[in-house]
Formats: C-alpha cells, sequence, structure tokens
C-alpha cells in the first residue's frame, strides 16, 4: 500500500515516492521570466535518507523553515515575502521599484525590528523620516524627502508582508492597518489647445517628429505603445493598427514586451487623413519599426529621448509643459467633445473598463450631461436657458494664429549642450579632451535654459583654464 503524503507547508518542498521504488525530493528555488518554477531534486532509496538530502538542498538553495519564526527581524521577512511571493508574479519594472523600496528604505530603517514586534508607531515614525530626509540619490535637485506617492508605495509592501505574516500565524495582527499616510493625489491632468496643437504639431513637423505627434494625437496610445509599433502591424488597406507590444527602459537599457493588461492588447481604426500621412511617411523610413532608434534603426526609439524632445518642441511652439501622457488626456478629451461615447473611447485608449475611463473625464462628462439636459429642455420645454461649457471654451482658443516654426541653431564646437530633463530641470553639458588625452563630462543644472546657458559658459571657461593649467604643469 502505497503511503498518502501529508500536505507540506510552503517552503518545504516536496517528497514523493516514484514508480521505480526511489523517493524523490524536490524545492523551489527560484522563478524564471516567465514566472515558471525553477526546481532542484534529490533522490534516494530510502525515505528517510531523501528527507536529509532535501534538508541539505534546502540549505543550498532555499530556506530552512526553521529560520521562519516570528521573532525573526523585519528585514528577513520581507525579503523572505519579497522572493517567495511577489518577485515572480511582478513586471520587469514593478521588480524595480519593489526592490527599491525594500532593500535601499525599508530594511536599512526598521529591519532589525523583531517581526512580532514591530508597532504602528515604528512604522509611523519610519514613514515621517523618510518624508523629510529618505531620498538617496539627486537630493540636492528633487530635495530630501520622498514624494508622497513613494510613501505610499513603502506602506503598501509593509502591509502586505505583515498581513502574510498574520496569515501564516507569525503575528496576531497587522500593525500597517491603521497607518495615517499622505494623501493619495492624482496628477493633475492638461490638455493643450487648438491653437497649441496646431503650433506644436508645426514646430513637432520642423524637427522631424510630426508622424509620431500626429498619431498619439490622433489615437491617444501610451508612450511605450506608440514607440513599440511595426509597419506590419498596420493594414494599410483597412486603416486598422494593431496594438500588442510596448517598450520600456530599465538600467537605460530599451526593453520590449507584452502590454501589462489584456485591454492594452487592441486594433483602433485610423482616420482617413492620418493613414494618408502614414502612407507617405513610410516611404522614408527604412526600418521594420515605425519609429526607429536614429542610431540603430532595427531598434525602436528611446522612450527617454522622445520626452525630452517632446518637451523642446513645446517650449519652441510656446505651448504649455505637459507630459507625454497629457497627449494622451488630449485626444481623450476632443474625443469626448466631439460626441464619442465612454465604451468606445474606453476600448481606444486600452483601459480595463469603461469605469476606469469616467473616473479619469468626469469632469468632461459631467458638463457634457449638463449641456445634454438643457439641450433636452429647449426641446420639451421651450427654454431658452443657457449652460456654460467653460471647459470647451478653454479649448477653443480662437485667438488668430501667427507662428513661424522655431529653427534650432547648430552649436558651435566647444559650447557643449544643454538638455531639458524635465519641465523643471536642464542640464549643461560640456565633454572636452583633458590634459591627460581622455573625454571628461563635467555637467551643470539650472531651472531655465537661460540660467543653464550662463553657467555653462562660465563652467567652459573654468574648465579650460584648469586643463591648461594642468597641461603646463606636465610640460614644466
Amino acid at each position: 500500500m502505497i503511503p498518502i503524503a501529508k500536505k507540506r507547508k510552503n517552503g518545504e518542498g516536496t517528497l514523493r515516492l516514484r514508480k521505480d521504488g526511489r523517493w524523490e525530493g524536490r524545492i523551489v528555488v527560484g522563478y524564471n521570466e516567465k514566472s515558471l518554477p525553477i526546481t532542484k531534486c534529490v533522490t534516494a532509496k530510502t525515505k528517510t535518507e531523501c528527507s536529509t538530502k532535501l534538508e541539505a538542498l534546502k540549505e543550498q538553495y532555499g530556506r530552512s523553515s526553521d529560520k521562519i519564526k516570528p521573532d525573526m527581524p523585519f528585514g528577513d521577512w520581507i525579503d523572505f515575502w519579497y522572493q517567495t511571493y511577489c518577485r515572480h508574479t511582478l513586471r520587469i519594472t514593478t521588480r524595480t521599484d519593489y526592490e527599491n523600496r525594500i532593500y535601499n528604505h525599508i530594511i536599512p530603517e526598521i529591519g532589525k525590528i523583531p517581526l512580532n514586534r514591530m508597532s504602528q508607531s515604528d512604522l509611523q515614525q519610519f514613514y515621517a523620516k523618510e518624508k523629510t530626509d529618505g531620498r538617496k540619490l539627486h537630493a540636492k535637485t528633487y530635495g530630501k524627502g520622498l514624494s508622497d506617492r513613494t510613501i505610499r508605495g513603502i506602506h503598501a509592501n509593509c502591509r502586505t508582508a505583515l498581513q502574510r505574516a498574520v496569515q501564516d500565524g507569525l503575528i496576531r495582527t497587522n500593525p500597517a492597518v491603521c497607518c495615517k499616510l499622505p494623501p493619495k493625489k492624482a496628477r493633475e491632468m492638461q490638455v493643450l489647445t487648438q491653437n497649441e496643437i496646431l503650433r506644436f504639431l508645426h514646430q513637432a513637423k520642423e524637427e522631424g517628429y510630426y508622424e509620431l505627434f500626429l498619431l498619439e494625437l490622433g489615437t491617444g496610445m501610451r508612450r511605450g505603445e506608440i514607440l513599440a509599433l511595426k509597419w506590419s502591424d498596420l493594414n494599410f488597406a483597412t486603416g486598422e493598427l494593431r496594438i500588442e507590444r510596448q517598450v520600456y527602459i530599465i538600467k537605460a537599457e530599451v526593453i520590449i514586451s507584452a502590454p501589462k493588461t489584456k485591454a492594452s492588447i487592441r486594433t483602433v481604426i485610423l482616420p482617413p487623413s492620418l493613414l494618408k500621412t502614414l502612407v507617405a511617411y513610410k516611404e522614408t523610413v527604412d526600418s521594420e519599426w515605425m519609429f526607429p532608434s536614429p542610431t540603430d534603426n532595427g531598434r525602436p526609439r528611446n522612450p527617454s529621448s522622445v520626452r525630452k524632445r517632446l518637451q523642446l518642441i513645446l517650449e519652441r511652439a510656446g505651448c504649455k509643459k505637459v507630459r507625454f501622457h497629457d497627449l494622451r488626456h488630449t485626444f481623450a478629451t476632443m474625443a469626448l467633445e466631439n460626441g464619442m461615447d465612454i465604451k468606445t473611447l474606453s476600448a481606444m485608449i486600452g483601459h480595463v473598463s469603461a469605469e476606469t475611463t469616467l473616473n479619469i473625464y468626469s469632469h468632461i462628462t459631467d458638463t457634457m450631461q449638463r449641456q445634454a439636459a438643457v439641450h433636452i429642455d429647449r426641446k420639451i420645454g421651450g427654454t431658452d436657458a443657457r449652460m456654460p461649457t467653460e471647459k470647451r471654451e478653454e479649448r477653443k482658443d480662437t485667438s488668430p494664429i501667427e507662428f513661424t516654426p522655431y529653427k534650432p541653431k547648430i552649436r558651435k564646437p566647444g559650447t557643449g549642450c544643454v538638455t531639458m530633463i524635465n519641465g523643471h530641470l536642464y542640464e549643461g553639458r560640456y565633454t572636452p579632451t583633458n590634459a591627460y588625452g581622455k573625454r571628461e563630462s563635467h555637467n551643470i543644472y539650472a531651472k531655465t535654459r537661460e540660467e543653464c546657458e550662463d553657467k555653462l559658459a562660465e563652467m567652459i571657461v573654468q574648465v579650460k583654464a584648469q586643463i591648461k593649467a594642468e597641461k603646463e604643469k606636465m610640460t614644466g
């Protein structure tokens, strides 16, 4: 009679009797990029011998269950929780965020506190400290404290890890449940006016980005989705564009992957005028990618370079500073104002449900509903009531357009370069050959382009003088 195996706890591995009469022990030592388990196994003639070998295997590759105790350090527990329960279920970008919060903030600050002695006060003091003095990098640029969003992310990791400890019977209650957190603030949505769109597209055409941004304003795709398009995704006969991949950056490397949700895999129909523009544009592109990298047409364009170019085009076109994602908001706003229903818009921009779309664009739909109510009242009651339409009037921007696209100047050699890093920071870079014959980069930062140019000029003078002095010292 074959013995019935008892259910073993997570992390203990499995023991089974094989058909050939030998015992096999197996543990999961990790997960691959497809979230499939990676296992190691041992075999023996007897169950006792196999169990002994399995314990040795767990010590070598896994985590012995006797190390998981109520009084273990919280840092060890959250590391175990992440590696065992989370890591293999997360996308690479999400994984990077988790690891930054856990290994750079949580473990160094509260990792030594015993798991069963962790209190709400410990967590609350930790969050307060991180809010005022928690930033590890670029503190001079962005301030010493972490953002509200990062604090909430740190709390989410702590709370989920502690809840798992409750489920596993290591602690009785979750101390993170009643912690007070910074308010959840949605980023302010901005949309371009009609005149801003025209100026923006004029400037984009001057700088070779017209087709990319025209397609964005005509479809509302995410940045990673539009940069991952291939010509094979577009049916020129029907105008159907298939969206089934995205690009993003991990440690300065461009990664191509499937979209995050099933709803993001979709097909949109392009307007005839936009399709005609892409037909002409295709004749100028010698790549399978619709928007290839300028330096390697075998790869898609880098998302960071597109973000920087967007800010430069907006500045030169005299438009307000918006994010790439705000171009998506601009498309959605125009679609709703021109009569597209929520369900269609939700499917077109790849939201999981129409409820998500309603929550994001409630201010627009509320205005449209009030306008519809007035129109119905006019038809039924014969009244002449008028409903204010501030939201739409703001976007009309009927002032005349007198705009000449800015033609970028070619900088002279030895004057460095200025780059917009984000909406409130510019970087000046000068990379001369030093006294030892090697290229050496020097950087300065400022809040405006003019200030950055002034600082850059001063720095170039100083660096040149320093290089000259070092050369004279070497020859003297």
